[in-house]
């Protein structure tokens, strides 16, 4: 009997490791992107015939070549971390909350409503306060609506919150028919751009900078409140056991309620800010595919706010860098998008051997 079960045991064995240490676990990360690069560029020697090196100097030429290049790149590094850090208490508590790109887009739609139907109307000052809470009510509200269900009659929130992505852009997309600027073109035009009412306020002469110190400032408050504060413990223990919650006198409905209002709130002062400091405007696009991109980059920094800084900018140098050598060679952009996605293979893939070991079948028989 025995030598029939081991003639069926499996060659490949997956087995989950012990927990490694801080510092080898990013040998594997280091490793898994070395080897990466080491692919895309014979991939990208066998399409085009050029120089891999070359390429991607042109990708942090891109990011860095420029003070207005790196500027864009702290915008974008900026807005993904502000929705990736929004998703991140969600996550936490195991409320998957894949709604990011709609409650993003209903902060901002509050706020474009604030800039057309009030701007000139009250005194600037006012008029970006009403904005700010125009934005983190709509987007807390947002994301209440899927939490309501789930505390309420154990929804499935990961459809409910995809769904509600979906009824967010028909809502931007009719409101950009309504307010359509001029008429008949589709879209909303720059708002207010000679009276700059709603406009948020430029520190110096750097465009982007409001927006790096909000979400900045949002990092470190969302670490203290994570490791810190009780509802960082609450929503934590609930995460790993809802039974075990409720055991210790912890409020589970209560907990997904609050959180998910937290979660939708700085989703809605993403919105705020691309709406109110960047793009003066609104489109179905506004959002950029971020509450979706957000996901992985708070798994990948394992829900921890500060490592997410690290995964929030790799990804969003890769986009940058990845547009730059499209424009420059003049390649397809599916190429950049081939070579991003390769190297986010690789560094999603080194998880895996970071939390488990292939092992092999013994060849050493048994003796009879």
């Amino acid at each position: 009997m025995s030598d029939n079960k081991k003639a069926h045991e499996p060659l490949i064995h997956i087995v989950k490791r012990t927990a490694l240490p801080q510092y080898r676990q990013w040998l594997i990360r280091v490793g898994a992107v070395v080897l990466a690069l080491v692919v895309t560029g014979i991939i990208t020697m066998m399409l085009t015939g050029e120089n891999p090196i070359s390429v991607y100097s042109t990708m942090i030429d891109g990011a860095f070549g420029s003070s207005r290049r790196v500027w864009k790149l702290l915008q974008s590094l900026s807005m993904l971390l502000c929705v990736s850090l929004a998703l991140t208490p969600a996550f936490k508590m195991r409320f998957w909350n894949c709604g990011g790109e709609g409650q993003v887009l209903i902060g901002g739609l509050a706020t474009i409503a604030c800039m057309i139907c009030l701007g000139g109307k009250i005194p600037n000052v006012l008029l970006i306060i009403v904005m700010i809470i125009a934005s983190i009510l709509a987007g807390a509200i947002w994301a209440i609506i899927p939490a309501i269900f789930k505390a309420k009659f154990n929804t499935n929130e990961t459809l409910f919150t995809l769904m509600m992505n979906y009824v967010a852009i028909q809502l931007v997309a009719y409101f950009e028919i309504f307010w359509e600027n001029p008429k008949g073109s589709g879209h909303i035009g720059v708002v207010n751009p000679s009276t700059r009412a709603g406009w948020l306020p430029v520190i110096g002469d750097k465009e982007y900078l409001l927006n790096v110190i909000v979400v900045l400032a949002i990092t470190v408050a969302m670490y203290i409140y994570l490791k810190y504060s009780k509802h960082g413990y609450e929503l934590t223990v609930v995460g790993e056991s809802e039974n075990t919650a409720r055991y210790i006198g912890v409020n589970v409905k209560k907990v997904i309620l609050r959180t998910l209002a937290l979660s939708g709130a700085i989703c809605g002062i993403a919105g705020l800010l691309l709406v109110g400091g960047t793009n003066h405007t609104i489109s179905t696009t506004t959002a950029g595919g971020r509450g979706f991109t957000a996901i992985m980059v708070s798994w990948l920094a394992q829900f921890n706010p500060i490592t997410m800084i690290i995964t929030a900018f790799i990804i969003a140098f890769l986009g940058v860098g990845a547009g730059e050598i499209s424009t420059v060679y003049g390649f397809n952009e599916s190429l950049s998008d081939i070579i991003t996605g390769i190297i986010l293979f690789f560094i999603i893939g080194s998880e895996f051997f970071i939390n488990y070991q292939v092992k092999f079948r013994s060849s050493k028989k048994e003796v009879k």
